[in-house]
């Protein structure tokens, strides 16, 4: 049962409230809130003006570095890999502007290339693993290749194979009819995609990734971190370009940089986004076909230089 005092002291903290409330709205504190409230606002603004107009300062400043690096690439790839032949490989999350910029920069630089071949998503996925080793230990290796013992997973194992296939270099280049038999089992299994045939032998490949799946690449990123190293033994260099993002989480070129035997095996750019980094990539190109060792180029975690050292 509730007692006359505490009925007393209900009572008097509701007047009480009542009160607090009728000063407070008889606008006894409310002009200094809401004048506090506006200097605040007004001072909020200012600043997201100010940081807006810095914003867009840099954006022109890098657009006209981007416009610059354009304008010189001609001059800086001239010949750098003249009469070498570039075979492209892009994964699933690569942009087409990048894939684009890099055939042009390699283009300038005097090289060709003999094809441009999509890795589909089932070939980087880890639950095709066993599917994808089967197709590339059937009996569709070159005659007189052998296959590495050590490729043991579906990325150095199909990096193998492909590199038997599509490169010269140590070996000379295999017939084109066997080649082309290596190409369309895979391509036909669903792990691959191309251009229409005949592709032609290579003197280096390039492969293109994205960034996006930097912290969320699962085991896909150590796939083709380990196609990559699976191709480099084969031909004249191998160069895995991504994104902003790429150097961090799980992603390809962090895989990459983050293992001592693959960034010893394959040149990293993680900054292909942008017009220095595609110049970069056929930079590093030409530098590992003249005989310079694999490096780590851009500006992402575990980069060592901008650019390839002139």
């Amino acid at each position: 049962m509730i007692s006359l005092r505490t009925h007393a002291i209900s009572l008097a903290a509701v007047f009480l409230a009542l009160a607090v409330g009728v000063v407070l709205g008889s606008g006894l504190f409310s002009d200094t809130v809401l004048s506090g409230l506006r200097s605040d606002k007004a001072d909020l603004r200012t600043e997201i003006n100010t940081l807006t107009d810095e914003k867009n300062e840099l954006n022109e400043r890098l657009s006209a570095a981007g416009e610059f690096d354009g304008a010189m690439a001609p001059k800086i790839l001239r010949d750098t890999l003249r009469d070498k032949a570039v075979v492209i490989f892009r994964t699933p999350d690569a942009a087409d502007d990048d894939v684009d910029a890099v055939l042009r920069l390699v283009g300038l630089g005097g090289a060709t290339s003999t094809a441009t071949i999509s890795l589909t998503p089932q070939f980087v996925e880890a639950n095709s693993s066993e599917k994808l080793l089967s197709v590339v230990n059937s009996p569709i290796v070159p005659v007189g290749r052998q296959l590495s013992t050590a490729s043991l997973d579906q990325g150095s194992a199909a990096g193998d194979l492909l590199g038997i296939a599509l490169l010269r270099g140590k070996e000379p280049a295999v017939p084109d009819d066997q080649r082309e038999i290596v190409l369309s089992t895979l391509r036909d299994t669903g792990f691959i995609s191309y251009d229409a045939p005949p592709v032609g032998a290579a003197d280096t490949a390039v492969i293109i990734t994205g960034g996006s799946l930097g912290d969320d690449a699962g085991n896909r990123g150590a796939t083709v971190a380990r196609f990559a190293a699976g191709l480099a033994p084969h031909g004249g260099g191998i160069v895995l370009a991504g994104r902003d993002g790429s150097a961090t989480g799980t992603a390809a070129v962090a895989v990459t940089r983050a293992d001592a035997a693959l960034s010893g095996a394959v040149s990293t750019v993680d900054d292909v986004d942008v017009e220095s980094g595609r110049i970069t990539t056929a930079l590093a190109l030409g530098d590992l076909l003249g005989g310079g060792q694999p490096g780590r180029y851009g500006i992402g975690q575990g980069a060592t230089s901008v650019t390839v050292p002139q």
